[in-house]
């Protein structure tokens, strides 16, 4: 049995680009009994692939490897190896290693890696960690941590992250968030935030978004707004809009909803 692509990656070199050498291995007993292979199952090789297979056929030996001077065969092993020995990766010079420490590492120790040097680490740790610990990234300075975040993060610490910077984040916050903070995103700079905000608001609360500039925020408040707000909008600038408003003040107007569905068509939220 071979590896797919084995002709094309030449004989199995380890990591630093010499020949792998089975008569000099520590283990070449494992060999004997078919528990690893040259081009298929080798710690010692260069690629990942070949490394994590090596421990799949080898489980119990992934304690030994996590000193290993490649970061391949110190992150791999982080997969097989028992969970109590995974704290001491947390502090590997390697990003790669740590990634893949904080898929496994029980959750009190997540919390060492929250203001890791590197984003997919935590990235990793903001997926995992226990919501009501996530306070501590609310102001991570990499959006899709905060992103991740703001998915995740109890309802009640949501009002903290209203003012984020980034507008995916926002709007995730306006997804989630009680009703009773929406009036506070009414103004929010994005057009995508605020038509969230309209679309969870309560009818009663829709008038603050009476003068939004953006035409799907005004047809969203013309949608379910109290009629005495609705009246304002029969003059709208816009077409759909003035039609929605007629319709739901009982002026019926033609073809509006074959209308929206091509304007929404042309001008989708981007």
């Amino acid at each position: 049995m071979s590896e797919p692509g084995l002709n094309e990656l030449g004989p199995p070199v380890d990591w630093q680009g010499c020949a792998v050498d089975c008569a000099g291995c520590s283990r070449q007993g494992l060999l004997e009994r078919e528990r690893c292979r040259p081009g298929l199952a080798c710690v010692h090789d260069r690629y990942a692939k070949r490394i994590d297979r090596f421990f799949l056929w080898n489980p119990a030996l992934a304690g030994d490897y996590l000193t290993h001077p490649y970061f391949e065969v110190r992150a791999v092993a982080a997969k097989y190896v028992d969970v109590f020995h995974l704290p001491h990766l947390i502090l590997d010079p390697d990003e790669t290693v740590r990634w893949s420490a904080a898929l496994r590492l029980p959750p009190k120790h997540l919390l060492t890696l929250v203001c890791d040097p590197h984003r997919e680490v935590r990235i990793r740790v903001a997926s995992r960690l226990d919501p009501h610990d996530l306070a501590t990234m609310i102001h991570d300075p990499d959006y899709y941590v905060r992103q991740v975040v703001a998915r995740r993060i109890p309802e009640t610490l949501l009002p903290r992250m209203l003012r984020d910077e980034d507008a995916e984040v926002r709007h995730m916050v306006a997804n989630r968030i009680s009703d009773t903070w929406l009036p506070g995103m009414a103004k929010d700079a994005d057009a995508a935030v605020r038509c969230e905000v309209a679309r969870r608001m309560k009818s009663g609360q829709l008038h603050l978004l009476l003068d939004d500039p953006d035409w799907r925020v005004r047809y969203e408040v013309a949608s379910r707004a109290e009629h005495t707000h609705v009246k304002r909008l029969v003059n709208d600038e816009d077409e759909l809009v003035r039609g929605i408003a007629h319709q739901r003040l009982g002026k019926r107007a033609a073809g509006v909803s074959q209308l929206v569905t091509q304007k929404q068509a042309c001008h989708p939220f981007q």
